[in-house]
């Protein structure tokens, strides 16, 4: 019979398992009662009682250099202060508030004050000048909810009842700062999650002082920041730009991209063009906070990143040298046109740009406006004050933004379109007798001499107008406009910053600004006036365009972008073809052989006839009713080799020897490797000028 298997046998091992796991599952399951049971009220309190926050932490900003790697604008360590909601109640507010206020007063510091009302010299309140759209947002229903008409001692009333400030209790003047306070700590949506930026930056000193009273200062925190800071706010403004508060309306654009309302941007110049790679990414701290919103505990959720590092194209050393020859010049220009005691003869001249460009690749190595203006200054409202008001508009940024009439310096691309569409030919002559007779008896326009038979390399040596009126009639406006855009008058040349597109003078522009196109006005377009107005940087990027044998490149100002630490490139700027000018090599090297004589032999021979480097250039001089005549100048230089290309307008400067005097400056610089010297004189170190004004002029730079 065969033998049934027994069961299986249960060992030791199994039931110690057994018995290891129930053991588990009653100390879990007593533990789980404990929590939702016995101790669950306590549980939920407590989570009732905590809630979580974010407060953002401040990336830096990325730096902005030269193209060596000398700082334009870069960072330095400041302390700002802050408001935060959760540790500042409103019954603190006021005296903390005020405490601060005439803390900062008394040291000399800046604290953000916004608030359209100010005292007048007899102590009443009174609206500030110049902002009429704060004082309507002030008035208007989104705040107080006024009269438009309201004064501005019935808007202070107003504010302290609004903040349960008594007036009494406070000077005119404190009362003043406190609503201040209270009013820019509204517009900038105080809260748990957005604290307050009270001062910018204030010195470690003052930062000793609040922390030693922290304890009577509940809300007020010190945080290490950066800010920005100029070796010479002085050497580019114009370009390197500012930065601001975010408006509402960028608030409103720029949320999405993980902008806070209390964030600065970006405003203008290289700051603002260059803005997306200069912004770093703001950290996040995480705030546990109590039910009456006090800080359970904190901690860093994300840590901040910061902006990358811009190279300019930009030459410091040149830059120096193109503002200083700027100034001095046209300073000479004006003195002189006193002197003659006439009108128009140089008195009025006040204003010019000048732009450097490197040949190769079209690279903006200087570019120079006068007037100009400090960046360091800015945050002085009296001094932005005064530069707004200034007739002179030193914030015109002239050298990308400034349409100038051009005058002779047109010339060249005539003679190339002339040459090209076969209208002459490298022999033909034209006959000047002084008097262009062709629209004769109606119209006679003049030359500025009696050159006889000439033939086009002489006509632009000695700017001849009469040759260049029948080239302009014989070519047509149709064609000066198509050869002009094609060398880049009249376009945008494609810089990263903001610039003008200038004037090209047409039928079609006249009439569309009301005005009448007569026949006799295309000879005068052919000679660089009518309505023909370009900028420097057009200038500039026109004579390139010839020095590079037709290639027209994009002009630009960037070089490249690191990260922070400048050790990893991010992006490089490479050289762009826009356009190849539809001219044959030949007919170029003509023009070229007749801007080399301008300087050998020609209008602006006096100052390179005998210079150490090959110049090709030409002169203009442009009419401006009511004012003396637009002085221009462009070159290109070595002639043979062209390395660097440079356009000069002094605005009503009358005489072209001081447009050249600021190329031969910019030439010295490039070529000699001259600076200035602590007396502004251009000198070669080492070898002229004393040597404590060698030594001023190197630190400067």
């Amino acid at each position: 019979m065969e033998k049934k298997p027994s069961k299986l046998r249960r060992t030791a091992p199994y039931w110690i398992s057994i018995l290891l796991l129930v053991i588990a599952f009653t100390v879990f399951g007593l533990r789980l009662f404990q929590w939702q049971v016995q101790d669950g009220a306590t549980y939920l309190e407590q989570a009732n009682a905590t809630s979580k926050s974010t407060v953002k932490i401040d990336a830096a900003r990325g730096e902005i250099l030269d193209r060596d790697g000398n700082a334009l604008a870069t960072n330095q360590t400041a302390y700002k202060i802050l408001f935060e909601k959760p540790y500042m109640t409103d019954e603190t507010a006021n005296d903390t508030i005020h405490t601060l206020v005439e803390l900062l007063e008394k040291r000399g510091e800046q604290w953000i004050d916004e608030l359209p009302i100010v005292l007048d010299n007899a102590g009443e309140y009174v609206f500030a000048q110049g902002k009429d759209d704060a004082i309507a947002y002030l008035k208007g229903k989104t705040f107080l909810n006024v009269n438009e008409y309201t004064s501005a001692p019935l808007c202070v009333k107003q504010l302290a009842a609004l903040y349960d400030v008594d007036p009494t209790q406070y000077t005119k003047e404190e009362l003043l700062r406190l609503l201040s306070v209270r009013y820019n700590m509204t517009m900038e949506t105080f809260s748990t999650t957005m604290p307050y930026t009270f001062a910018k930056s204030v010195s470690k000193e003052t930062v000793s002082i609040i922390e030693e009273n922290s304890a009577s200062l509940p809300g007020v925190s010190i945080r290490v920041t950066t800010t920005r800071t100029y070796d010479d706010g002085t050497l580019a403004p114009h370009l390197i730009g500012t930065t601001g508060k975010l408006t509402k309306e960028e608030f409103e654009t720029l949320e999405e991209r993980g902008y806070a309302y209390d964030d600065e941007v970006g405003k203008s110049g290289i700051e603002y063009a260059m803005e997306s790679q200069l912004r770093g990414e703001d950290g996040v701290q995480a705030l546990q906070l109590h039910k009456d919103g006090t800080v359970a505990s904190s901690s860093v959720e994300k840590a901040p990143v910061q902006g990358n590092t811009v190279y300019t194209t930009l030459d410091a050393n040149l830059q120096k040298v193109a503002n200083a020859s700027l100034k001095k010049n046209i300073e000479a220009a004006s003195s002189a046109g006193r002197s003659m005691n006439e009108k128009h003869v140089g008195e009025d001249c006040v204003a010019g740009g000048v732009v450097v460009l490197d040949v190769k690749d079209f690279s903006i190595l200087a570019a120079s406006t006068y007037p100009t203006y400090d960046l360091g200054k800015l945050t002085d409202d009296d001094y932005y004050a005064k530069l707004f008001q200034d007739q002179t508009n030193p914030l015109f940024n002239r050298a990308f933004n400034g349409a100038f009439k051009p005058g002779s310096v047109f010339k060249p691309a005539m003679a190339a379109a002339a040459l090209e569409e076969g209208a002459i030919t490298e022999n033909s002559k034209i006959t000047c007798h002084h008097v262009y007779e062709y629209y004769a008896p109606s119209y006679t326009p003049t030359c500025m001499g009696y050159h006889g038979a000439i033939t086009v390399d002489t006509a632009l040596a000695r700017s001849c107008n009469v040759f260049f009126y029948e080239v302009g009639r014989r070519l047509g406006i149709d064609n000066i406009d198509l050869y002009a855009k094609s060398f880049g008058l009249g376009v945008a040349t494609g810089v990263e910053l903001g610039e003008s597109e200038g004037i090209l003078a047409s039928p079609s522009y006249r009439t569309s600004h009301g005005g009448t196109w007569q026949p006799g006005d295309v000879i005068q377009a052919a000679i660089g006036e009518s309505d023909n107005a370009f900028t420097p940087l057009q200038l500039a990027a026109y004579c390139a365009t010839i020095a590079n044998n037709g290639t027209r490149l994009k002009t630009h100002i960037v070089d490249k972008v690191t990260d922070y630490s400048r050790k990893t490139v991010v992006s490089e700027t490479k050289a762009e073809v826009v356009e190849q000018v539809s001219v044959s090599e030949e007919n170029l090297k003509v023009v070229q052989q007749g801007m080399r004589k301008v300087c050998t032999e020609g209008t602006a021979s006096t100052a390179f006839a005998n210079y150490g480097i090959a110049v090709a250039g030409k002169t203009g001089t442009a009419e401006n009713i009511g004012h003396s005549d637009n002085t221009v100048f462009m070159a290109y230089a070595p002639y043979d080799d062209p390395e660097i290309a440079v356009a000069v307008v002094l605005e009503y400067g009358a005489s072209g020897t001081y447009s050249t005097n600021v190329a031969k400056d910019i030439f010295d610089a490039y070529f000699y490797g001259k600076v200035l010297d602590g007396d502004g004189n251009l000198v070669t170190p080492g070898i002229s000028g004393s040597a404590d004004g060698i030594q001023a002029g190197a630190e400067k730079l």
